[in-house]
């Protein structure tokens, strides 16, 4: 193994608390975009927040893509360090930056062409679309600006970088935080732009954290280096690459999609019901945050570990984070559950919208358990190059449980029947991932690099 490579030494509950105690600061800072966007959109009115309740999960879909991407590079890179060959992971790592521009650019042309189909699609009316499409022509030119982020940060996670990871989030969150207000609402003479305005926050806040990104990445044992990119084996590196980040990028996107659906059939129940759901699903997603920061963790843990040749310490992280999983996933329902409405105040006053808004959280908040094993397992699973068995049981959650009961039984139950399905598949994904993570970690040792032998204390 490489001194780089410092997950394989030491504590690995230590580890776990040092790489995802930041790890959670930085999404809860991601996380808090979407809050804080609803909350003055909500000022608006109901239609404006109707209308980003279309637009949320196509965003969430977009940057879950990119996060499969980040998952790739954080894999290659923390691999190649557990194997003590940091120049392939200088290489990688830079060509894995490339890669997530040329993506970017790609999937922000195509998302500006097919905005209202797009749209249409989701059942988005023809009042909805004009705001749907002023918010989304600007994200769709920005869009790139995310994906270099997010390669940055695949870069930093794969070293265990998890602080400088973390301030890159803090710092474009924080400028959004700061625009929001001047730019949606108005504020010290401004007049605000409305539901655009938000859309220009996210801009600049992306600008400011890939400026501070690829600093940050100087500092470190692999900075960028577009000399570095060009001089690896494009073919290799994309196949390696690939292999992780397409499976996991899917894996990220089922859920949004799956999503989108709902959504869609929320639609039906009324303008009411959707406002009401998606400023709930941005609440739910502010609130799963320590879970999506230890998934963001555990990957560079595994992934370090498992190239060194010690897959034991590979499942012991697995397990550890696992239980934390289901322990805060238990608690957070409870809260939720007794609060929904106290909630609901803060994003309208409407009482048709705060019904739906504390519905959805009564129900589906039980699932949260389960939902966080889902997407630690997979963190594991990407880490030692088994993102097939991730996307599978992704794929399996959205479209062959929460799809078909919100379908089948909507007719008999109204919304109660969607917020239901996504409980049902929280509860069925986090079991069968549980069981696949712990049968690969379990097979893998015979595969697995011989263990070094310890080195002698001084």
């Amino acid at each position: 193994m490489s001194k780089g490579a410092k997950l394989t030494r030491g504590s690995i509950r230590g580890h776990l608390i040092q790489q995802t105690a930041p790890m959670i600061v930085g999404v809860a800072a991601i996380m808090s975009i979407g809050l804080v966007d609803a909350y003055f959109i909500g000022q608006l009115g109901s239609e404006e927040l109707a209308a980003i309740g279309f637009i949320f999960p196509i965003s969430v879909a977009l940057t879950s893509l990119g996060v499969g991407v980040s998952v790739g590079i954080n894999s290659v890179v923390a691999r190649a360090l557990g194997a003590g060959e940091a120049d392939r992971a200088k290489r990688r790592g830079s060509f894995g930056i490339v890669l997530a521009t040329l993506l970017g650019l790609a999937m922000g042309a195509l998302l500006f062409l097919a905005l209202d189909p797009l749209f249409t699609l989701m059942q988005a009316d023809a009042r909805m679309l004009p705001l749907i499409r002023t918010y989304m022509q600007p994200f769709a030119l920005g869009f790139p600006l995310l994906m270099v982020i997010m390669g940055v940060n695949g870069v930093l996670r794969g070293q265990g970088e998890a602080k400088r990871t973390s301030l890159v989030s803090i710092t474009y969150a924080a400028a959004n935080w700061v625009l929001d207000p001047i730019l949606i609402t108005g504020a010290f003479g401004f007049e605000g732009l409305g539901i655009v305005g938000a859309a220009y926050a996210t801009l600049a806040g992306w600008a400011v954290g890939l400026t501070l990104g690829f600093w940050l990445l100087s500092k470190t044992a692999i900075p960028f280096s577009l000399g570095k990119a060009m001089r690896t084996e494009w073919t290799g590196s994309l196949k390696a690459i690939s292999r992780v980040a397409g499976p996991a990028a899917f894996s990220n996107a089922i859920n949004p999609i799956g999503l989108s659906v709902l959504t869609a059939l929320v639609a039906v129940e009324g303008q009411d019901a959707v406002a009401g759901f998606g400023a709930a699903g941005r609440l739910q997603s502010f609130a799963v945050v320590p879970l999506l920061g230890l998934s963001g963790a555990i990957g560079a843990i595994v992934g370090q570990n498992w190239g060194a040749g010690a897959p034991d310490r590979s499942r012991l992280a697995m397990l550890e984070a696992g239980g934390f999983a289901v322990t805060y996933g238990l608690l957070l329902a409870v809260v939720l559950f007794f609060s929904a409405e106290w909630f609901a105040g803060f994003f309208s006053q409407d009482p048709a919208v705060i019904g739906q808004f504390a519905s959805y959280l009564r129900i589906a908040a039980w699932g949260y358990a389960g939902y966080g094993v889902l997407i630690v397992a997979n963190g594991a699973l990407n880490a030692v190059d088994k993102s097939g068995w991730a996307l599978f049981q992704s794929f399996a959650r959205v479209f062959l449980v929460m799809m078909p009961f919100a379908w089948l039984a909507r007719g008999t139950w109204g919304a109660e029947a969607i917020y239901a399905a996504e409980l049902a598949a929280n509860v069925f994904g986090g079991t069968a991932a549980a069981l696949i993570v712990w049968r690969v970690l379990r097979r893998k040792p015979q595969q697995a690099q011989p263990s070094r032998p310890a080195e002698p204390a001084a």
